[in-house]
């Protein structure tokens, strides 16, 4: 069944008006018709997301039907996150009217402290913002110069789509574009093919979801359609944007208002068929143009999940995100959600704090288990993954490091127990 992805998006052919970029969208305007906030207080979402309206988790024949992610007997980022409605520092303000999303994280980007919450660890769909994750595997995996082909079927994906087509000649950094940017499906399914395949690069994902403390996340699509047994939360987010915007090309990737798109040649088997010229590809984010010293993120939409988004901005030098899940377009649209909640976290003192994206206790991210690489990647591959530094390459990032000097001290302590009468070894 065709599922609606990321509202705001290209279809395969088509470009943005001549002008470039898409115009800046005015704030809504205030509702008179009352809404009700998602209530979350007696955790409807503490397991798994709520049933699927739609067909598009149902397994394939043969398939088993995936159990839900198991829940951390503690809660990661701290005690008060275990709580399933709104969580403030003491004496915090009231909180901005008209947010419509089921769960929510504001955050600091750079200290990782958690300012303030709603249902953070509720599993819910996450859409086209898992697409983060799918860019953290292929910035550790892939060169951003090569250039590839695309394929028919790459172009065929279903849902939102950036515009790539048959035999089109493109860059991995422009797919990233049209990944980050557009939230293409197609970008996202021809940068899979070059990560091994849908299930390969689905199987990285979770493990570098695993890796990095994300227990709620279980991506079941590279692309963020909803598939058997997607999971996420508004904390997971958080920590993936956390550890993605550590990437300077991430940070570019997600901050670029317009770029020039590569068009495709004609296909010899449709009559009349024409070339498609280059075309100005745009940001589907509109809180780049309209709030002061934004970043830019993630949008997400499909049926089941409804609206999902991320989004970060720089207010004299702190950095403050937001994520939102199982949100409505109503009263306010996801973004300007988004703002309110930017506005009211700049506004609280700077040691607020209700939790923490780095303290990660359950989540041990130096045991065997997060070292051992997940199928169809070897251990190198795998720990290199998570891009933490500004190289496009797996071979020169901080996650290798540090992976090396885990297993390093892994090594000395076996020495030390098990064989305290050896000589000392090289």
């Amino acid at each position: 069944m065709c599922t609606a992805v990321v509202s705001g998006t290209l279809l395969a052919g088509l470009s943005v008006s001549a002008a470039g970029a898409i115009p800046p969208a005015a704030p809504s305007s205030p509702t008179s018709t009352p809404f009700a906030t998602p209530n979350t207080d007696n955790c409807p979402n503490r397991s798994a997301p709520a049933p699927a309206i739609d067909l598009s988790e149902v397994p394939q024949p043969g398939d088993p039907t995936p159990s839900a992610v198991s829940v951390p007997e503690e809660p990661v980022g701290g005690p008060k996150l275990a709580e399933c409605g709104v969580i403030l520092p003491d004496e915090a303000p009231a909180l901005p009217a008209d947010i419509a999303a089921s769960g929510w994280v504001v955050a600091d980007i750079d200290t990782g402290a958690v300012l303030a919450a709603k249902d953070p660890h509720g599993r819910y769909r996450p859409a086209s913002t898992i697409k983060m994750l799918l860019a953290l595997v292929a910035l550790g995996e892939l060169d951003l110069d090569k250039t590839v082909t695309a394929t028919a079927e790459d172009a065929a994906v279903e849902g939102s789509a950036v515009g790539i087509g048959k035999n089109g000649q493109y860059t991995n950094r422009q797919l990233m574009q049209g990944l980050v940017m557009a939230s293409g499906n197609d970008a996202a399914h021809l940068l899979a093919r070059q990560l091994g395949g849908d299930a390969a690069t689905v199987d990285k994902m979770n493990h570098l979801a695993d890796t990095l403390g994300a227990h709620d996340t279980r991506t079941a699509t590279p692309s963020g359609l909803d598939g058997p047994g997607m999971s996420s939360s508004p904390f997971d987010l958080a920590l993936i944007f956390h550890t993605a915007m550590k990437n300077p090309t991430f940070a570019e990737l997600i901050s670029t208002e317009t770029v020039q798109f590569p068009g495709f040649p004609k296909d010899p088997a449709i009559p009349d068929d024409q070339d498609r010229p280059p075309f100005a590809l745009a940001n589907d984010n509109q809180l780049l143009y309209n709030y002061d010293g934004a970043l830019g993120g993630k949008t997400g939409f499909t049926d089941d999940a409804r609206h999902t988004y991320v989004g970060g901005a720089d207010h004299d030098g702190r950095r403050l995100m937001v994520t939102l899940m199982g949100a409505e377009a109503q009263p306010i649209r996801p973004w300007e959600q988004a703002a309110r909640l930017l506005d009211y976290g700049f506004a609280l003192d700077r040691d607020a704090q209700v939790g923490s994206l780095e303290d990660l206790h359950p989540a041990d991210t130096g045991s065997a288990a997060v070292l051992a690489a997940p199928p169809q990647q070897d251990s190198a591959a795998a720990t290199s993954s998570v891009v933490a530094s500004g190289s496009d390459h797996p071979d020169n990032t901080l996650a290798l490091r540090a992976g090396v000097g885990i297993v390093g001290a892994a090594v000395v302590l076996m020495l030390v127990l098990c064989a305290r009468r050896l000589s000392r070894r090289r």
